[in-house]
């Protein structure tokens, strides 16, 4: 049976999920890879969004737009043969992302900078 695309693209973003996280512990993967990738994997199983889910329409759109993104830019900092390795221990090795609660610390924490920010510039 032909697989629908939305169910397609999320596959391929849990594997992409997992790829970054498996390249983050790489040796070889360079360390602003792996810093951005830490980002993104924490962005996208945080349970707290930049943008709330709540608010129609713009609520899912980061989730559209800055988890591939994101991804998309790690995996082209990621040397192309270390992908490879880590796509062969991917399908080998099943794993299973969860939510983590420093995810949400992290995000919560980037709100409030961007908020003192934004009244710093506003007030001074």
């Amino acid at each position: 049976m032909k697989e629908g695309f939305i169910k397609k693209a999320a596959r391929e973003l849990s594997e992409s999920l997992k790829v970054i996280y498996f390249a983050m512990k790489h040796p070889r993967t360079p360390w602003y890879a792996k810093f951005l990738g830490a980002l993104v994997v924490l962005y996208a199983l945080s349970p707290i969004d930049l943008i709330p889910d709540f608010i129609p329409v713009i609520g899912f759109l980061d989730d559209l737009i800055i988890v591939p993104v994101g991804l998309y830019l790690v995996l082209l900092m990621i040397p192309k043969d270390v992908i490879a390795e880590i796509k062969q221990k991917v399908s080998k090795t099943p794993l299973k992302l969860e939510p983590h609660p420093f995810g949400g610390v992290l995000i919560v924490s980037i709100w409030l900078i961007l908020l003192m920010l934004l009244i710093n510039w506003m007030f001074w």
